[in-house]
C-alpha cells in the first residue's frame, strides 16, 4: 500500500501527460482533444488495448498497481512507452487532419468521409534519432524562426520580402502569430496573390500584420466569441472555440496551436485571414441576392438585431429561396409581422457556427426556438440532412453568414393544413379539406386539429356525407392548446357542439377513445395533435349504449332485473365489461339458472364488470389492476393491439358513452371467491323472465335507429 501511495502522483503525471501535470488539468475543449490524441498515439506499435479516456487509462494504472506492486514502476514505464506522439485522423485523399475526441475515434469518419489514423509527434515536440515516440522539446528561437519548424515557410518568405517585418518577428517583444499554413497562401486566388506581391510593403505587410497580436496568447485564453485586437489598425480578429474542440480564426482553423517561441507563440491556421467591417445587416444591404431578404428584415423590424452586438449565425435565404414557396404562403406570411418575425428568428441561431467547426452532425437552436440539425456531407454543409447551404463563411463583425436556397419555415408560422402538408396525417387532413372545412385549417381562428394517422386509414378512407362532416367537426377544438397543459378530466369544446373529455393515464394522454401519438405541431394560429385513431364522440350513457346494441339484449334485462340501471344512466366514471348475448348463452344452464335467479349474487357479478374509473384502451399498459363496484379487481391487458380482461379478450373496445366506456366481451366474468356449483338443466322462473325482456329489448333495439350509436355506423361504413 505504501507502493501505491508512493507511486499515484507518477500514475498521474504518465495518465494526463506533462502538459497537464505542469498545468493542471486541462481547461479547454481544443486541450482535451489534444490530451485524448496523446493517449492514443502513447500505446501506437504497443500490443496493449488502446484507451478511452484518461479516466479509463488511469484505471488501467490503477489495475497495474494493484495487481502486482512490486513491478508497479516498471509497468508504469511500459505505459509511456512513446512519448509525446499525437494520433490525429486524417481525411484520405486530402491532407486534412484532426485532434479528435473519443466519439469521433470510433466513428472513423469526418463528415461522412473516412479516415486514417496517422501518428506525429505532439505541438513542441520532435524525434530523436534512435529513440521511441518524440522524446525532445523543439528547441526555443524567435518568431521568425519558428514559422519554419511549424511549417508555414511561405509565411516567412512573404515576412523576408517585407521591409520591416522580420526584424520585428526577431528581435524583443512578446507577439502571437496566426500563420497560415503553405497550403492556405497557395490556395488564395491568383488576383488576391497578385496584389499583395506587388506592395510588399503597404498591402502584403498589413496583412500580415493582422495575422498578429501584440501580446503572447495560448490556446487556453482562446474562448468562445472573444475578439483579439491585432496589429492592423487595431482591427478585430475573432475567435470561436468550439465544444468539440476546434478553433477557429475568422472561421479559419487552427492546425497546430501552442508553439512557443522566444518572444512570443506560433498557431498554425488554414487560411489566410482578411480584416471584418461589416456587420450583418450591412452585408444583407449590399448582397443582390438578399433582395427578398432585405424587404422581410425590414418589415419584421429584426434590422437593429443584425447590426447589433452578438455573435451570430444567419442562415440566409437568397431569392431563390423564397421564389420557391408557393405565392400564397409567401405573401401570407410576409402580410403577418409575427409570422414573418418567426421565420426570420428560425435563420438565425444564437452563437457563430464557422463551417470548419462542423465535422459531425449537431443540434442548433435558433432564436425562434425550433431545433435544426445542423451537420456537413463532404465539403457541403447540411440543414436537417439537406445541402442547402450555398456560400459558406461569409464573416460579419457580429457573426457569420451562410447563403442557402431553401427557407426554413418553422411551425409558429405555418397554418394547420402547413403543418400537415406531407406528414403522417395528410390523409386525414385531405377528408377536412373533402368535407369543406379548409376555411378553418387555412384561417386565423384559434383551433386544435386531432389528426388521426394516416395507418387508421390503411383500408380506406370513409364516404365523406352529412354525419361524417359531423364527425370531423368534433375532432377540432375551438382553443389553441397544448398537450402539456392538458390534465385528467378536463373537457375540450368542439366545432361539432361535443364536449369531449380528457384521460390522463401512466404513460399516454388521451381524448375519448383516441390517445396524442407523436408531439405537438404548434402553428401561427392552431395545433395539431396526432392521434392514433378516428375519435368517436360519446353519445348517451352506458345504458343508452348498451340499449341501442342488440348485443347486449340479455344484459340489458339482467342490469335491469339487479336494479343497476340509475347507477349506469348517471354521472360517473364507469368502465364496463359488457357481456354479449352469446357470452350468456355460453354459460352452462346450472350456472346461468344459478345467477339469473338470485338478484343478489347476480347485483354481484354484474357489479364485478364494472370499474370505478374510465380506461380507454390506448391506456393500458402490460397490465392494470382495475377495482370494480363489486370490489373486487379486474386485470386488464394489452398485447398486440389486443385488450385482455383476466385473460379473456375483448370483442370491441373504446365503445364511449357520456358516464364511461363499454368494452364487449363474450365470457361472463366470474370473481375470485366464485366457484362453480352444481348445474341444473332447467331454469328459474326469474331466469325465463329475463329471458323474455332480453327479447323485448332486442326487438326494440333493432327497429329504433335512434339508439344504434352514430360512430358504429360509421365504423361499419369504414369496412365497407
Amino acid at each position: 500500500m505504501a507502493l501505491l501511495v508512493r507511486l499515484l502522483p507518477l500514475a498521474l503525471a504518465l495518465a494526463l501527460g506533462p502538459a497537464a501535470s505542469l498545468a493542471g488539468p486541462a481547461r479547454s475543449p481544443y486541450q482535451l482533444v489534444l490530451q485524448h490524441s496523446r493517449l492514443r498515439g502513447r500505446q501506437h506499435g504497443a500490443a496493449a488495448v488502446e484507451t478511452h479516456s484518461a479516466e479509463e487509462c488511469w484505471s488501467r494504472i490503477h489495475k497495474r498497481l494493484t495487481d502486482d506492486p512490486p513491478d508497479a514502476y516498471g509497468k508504469l514505464q511500459g505505459i509511456h512507452r512513446h512519448p509525446n506522439v499525437c494520433a490525429v485522423q486524417k481525411l484520405i485523399g486530402t491532407n486534412k487532419k484532426y485532434f479528435t475526441n473519443c466519439k469521433q475515434w470510433y466513428q472513423r469518419k469526418i463528415c461522412g468521409k473516412s479516415t486514417v489514423i496517422s501518428y506525429e509527434c505532439c505541438p513542441g515536440y520532435e524525434k530523436v534519432p534512435g529513440e521511441k515516440g518524440c522524446p525532445a522539446a523543439l528547441p526555443l528561437s524567435n518568431l521568425y524562426e519558428t514559422l519554419g519548424v511549424v511549417g508555414s515557410t511561405t509565411t516567412q518568405l512573404y515576412t523576408d520580402r517585407t521591409e520591416k517585418l522580420r526584424p520585428e518577428m526577431e528581435g524583443p517583444g512578446s507577439f502571437t502569430i496566426f500563420a497560415p499554413s503553405n497550403e492556405a497562401w497557395a490556395s488564395l486566388p491568383a488576383e488576391v496573390l497578385d496584389s499583395l506581391v506587388s506592395n510588399v510593403n503597404i498591402e502584403l505587410l498589413n496583412a500580415l500584420r493582422y495575422h498578429m497580436v501584440n501580446r503572447r496568447v495560448l490556446t487556453d485564453e482562446l474562448k468562445h466569441g472573444m475578439a483579439l485586437t491585432s496589429m492592423y489598425q487595431n482591427s478585430d480578429i475573432q475567435i470561436h472555440h468550439y465544444p468539440n474542440g476546434i478553433v477557429t480564426v475568422n472561421c479559419a482553423r487552427l492546425l497546430k496551436a501552442d508553439h512557443h517561441a522566444t518572444n512570443g507563440v506560433v498557431h498554425l491556421i488554414d487560411k489566410v485571414i482578411s480584416t471584418v467591417t461589416n456587420n450583418i445587416q450591412q452585408i444583407i444591404e449590399i448582397e443582390d441576392t438578399f433582395e427578398t431578404l432585405r424587404a422581410a428584415v425590414a418589415a419584421s423590424g429584426l434590422n437593429t438585431l443584425l447590426e447589433g452586438d452578438g455573435q451570430f449565425t444567419l442562415l440566409a435565404p437568397t431569392n431563390e429561396a423564397f421564389e420557391k414557396i408557393p405565392a400564397e404562403t409567401l405573401n401570407r406570411i410576409l402580410g403577418d409581422p409575427e409570422a414573418l418575425r418567426d421565420l426570420l428568428k428560425n435563420h438565425i441561431l444564437k452563437s457563430a457556427m464557422c463551417a470548419e467547426a462542423i465535422v459531425a452532425g449537431m443540434s442548433m437552436e435558433t432564436l425562434e426556438g425550433t431545433t435544426l440539425e445542423v451537420g456537413c456531407s463532404g465539403d457541403m454543409l447540411t440543414i436537417n440532412g439537406k445541402p442547402i447551404i450555398s456560400n459558406k463563411d461569409v464573416l460579419a463583425t457580429n457573426g457569420v453568414i451562410h447563403f442557402i436556397d431553401e427557407l426554413l419555415i418553422p411551425d409558429s408560422a405555418k397554418t394547420l393544413f402547413e403543418l400537415a402538408a406531407d406528414s403522417d396525417v395528410s390523409t386525414a387532413v385531405d377528408l377536412f379539406r373533402q368535407a369543406g372545412l379548409g376555411t378553418h385549417l387555412s384561417g386565423s381562428e384559434r383551433l386544435t386539429l386531432l389528426a388521426p394517422l394516416n395507418s387508421v386509414f390503411k383500408d380506406g378512407t370513409p364516404r365523406i356525407d352529412a354525419q361524417m362532416k359531423n364527425l370531423l367537426l368534433n375532432h377540432i377544438i375551438k382553443d389553441q392548446l397544448a398537450s402539456k397543459y392538458l390534465y385528467h378530466g378536463q373537457t375540450l369544446d368542439t366545432l361539432g357542439g361535443k364536449k369531449l373529455r380528457v384521460f390522463v393515464y401512466r404513460n399516454s394522454l388521451c381524448i375519448e377513445n383516441s390517445c396524442i401519438a407523436a408531439h405537438d405541431k404548434r402553428g401561427r394560429y392552431g395545433t395539431l395533435f396526432t392521434m392514433d385513431r378516428v375519435l368517436t364522440p360519446p353519445v348517451g350513457t352506458v345504458m343508452d349504449v348498451l340499449k341501442g346494441d342488440n348485443r347486449f339484449s340479455m344484459l340489458v334485462a339482467a342490469i335491469q332485473s339487479a336494479g343497476l340501471t340509475e347507477t349506469l344512466n348517471r354521472e360517473g366514471v364507469y368502465t364496463v365489461f359488457a357481456p354479449t348475448d352469446e357470452a350468456f348463452q355460453a354459460l352452462p344452464p346450472g350456472e346461468l339458472n344459478k345467477l339469473l335467479g338470485n338478484a343478489k349474487e347476480l347485483a354481484n357479478i354484474l357489479k364485478y364488470h364494472v370499474g370505478d374509473e374510465i380506461l380507454v384502451s390506448g391506456g393500458i399498459g402490460a397490465l392494470v389492476r382495475l377495482k370494480s363496484l363489486q370490489g373486487d379487481k379486474l386485470e386488464v391487458s394489452s398485447k398486440n393491439n389486443v385488450v385482455n380482461v383476466n385473460k379473456e379478450p375483448v370483442a370491441e373496445a373504446d365503445i364511449m358513452a357520456t358516464n364511461g366506456v363499454v368494452y364487449a366481451i363474450n365470457t361472463v366474468l366470474q370473481p375470485p371467491a366464485n366457484r362453480p356449483q352444481e348445474r341444473g338443466d332447467e331454469l328459474a322462473d326469474s331466469a325465463l323472465e329475463i329471458f323474455k325482456q332480453a327479447s323485448a329489448f332486442s326487438r326494440a333495439a333493432q327497429s329504433s335507429v335512434k339508439l344504434a350509436p352514430v360512430y358504429q355506423r360509421l365504423l361499419e361504413r369504414m369496412k365497407q
